[in-house]
């Protein structure tokens, strides 16, 4: 049985007391190996206050967040602080391979990198949206952290976290290029996912759902596909150019272009039927997206 409450882990330094490790060797970074790793803790769930990046083969009852994974194949998964990682009742499988890289956000503390690293939207991700690795991909990630592993195990000195973020970054950017691969190299699955967001939409627009609802969000829409709305908007944003909220956006502006050329409802009857509070907002939009204010736009059109 699990427990309710997920274990809150601070420190570099606990992680490895839990993992049974040697004290680490840096107190605010560390690289553990998975290979042969056991969990003799009556722990089900962990919360890390610190970023995490892990490689794992031959794992396939992990959960993160709310969605289980097959990790039998080499795949990366990140984490920022705050998120919740949790293992089934089974434990950690005898065959689990990988490593795990823990990064206290003190790391980071005044480098470019504490800046930068909110744009790496795969932080947000969820498991089940995790990183596939080409071969040849693997040897690039692993070469990077074999390389942070080497510099922190040396004498520390003034250089030693100006180049570990240098190795973090281009691990980082990698992580950002393989992303890009995959999605474009899943380009079925991806046009089925966005026929998916077309549907979602027309059904939620067409049964005046905006009426009592709003207009639909992002969240809303990536709830429907079980995907997390980084991951989908990201994924969209490579596929057609727009991110989740510039399709909704669009849907919003063609249900306004219908009715204001084949009703005669003023234009705030118009932006409340579609889910918007004030008919200033919708005003603003509708001349963002086409130039023109629907009252403009009417009179053009008859």
């Amino acid at each position: 049985m699990q427990n309710a409450t997920p274990y809150r882990i601070k420190s570099i330094t606990e992680i490895h007391r839990l993992m049974g490790l040697p004290k680490p060797h840096h107190p605010l970074i560390s690289i553990v190996d998975l290979k042969g790793f056991r969990n003799d803790h009556d722990i089900d769930a962990v919360v890390f206050d610190m970023y995490v990046i892990s490689m794992k083969k031959g794992c396939d009852n992990l959960i993160y967040g709310q969605q289980k994974y097959d990790f039998d194949e080499g795949l990366m998964a990140f984490m920022s602080p705050g998120q919740i990682l949790r293992g089934e009742e089974n434990g950690v499988p005898p065959n689990l391979e990988g490593w795990m890289l823990f990064i206290h956000p003190d790391f980071l503390w005044n480098t470019s990198l504490a800046r930068k690293i909110r744009k790496y939207e795969y932080f947000g991700y969820s498991t089940h949206e995790a990183l596939f690795l080409s071969d040849k991909e693997e040897m690039v990630i692993n070469d990077i952290i074999r390389n942070i592993r080497n510099e922190y195990h040396s004498n520390i000195d003034k250089f030693s976290q100006d180049i570990i973020i240098s190795h973090l970054e281009t691990l980082l950017n990698y992580a950002e290029r393989f992303y890009q691969r995959q999605f474009v190299t899943r380009k079925i699955t991806n046009h089925q996912i966005l026929h998916q967001v077309e549907e979602i939409l027309n059904d939620y627009i067409n049964n005046e759902a905006l009426l009592s609802t709003g207009a639909p969000t992002v969240q809303y829409i990536a709830h429907q596909l079980h995907l997390s709305s980084k991951y989908l908007s990201s994924m969209l944003k490579q596929l057609v150019g727009q991110t989740t909220q510039q399709i909704i956006h669009e849907k919003l502006i063609d249900k306004a272009k219908e009715k204001l050329s084949t009703t005669k409802l003023s234009v705030s009857e118009i932006a409340y039927q579609l889910g918007f509070e004030h008919s200033q907002s919708f005003n603003k939009l509708f001349k963002l997206k086409t130039r023109q204010s629907p009252l403009e736009f009417r009179q053009a059109f008859n």
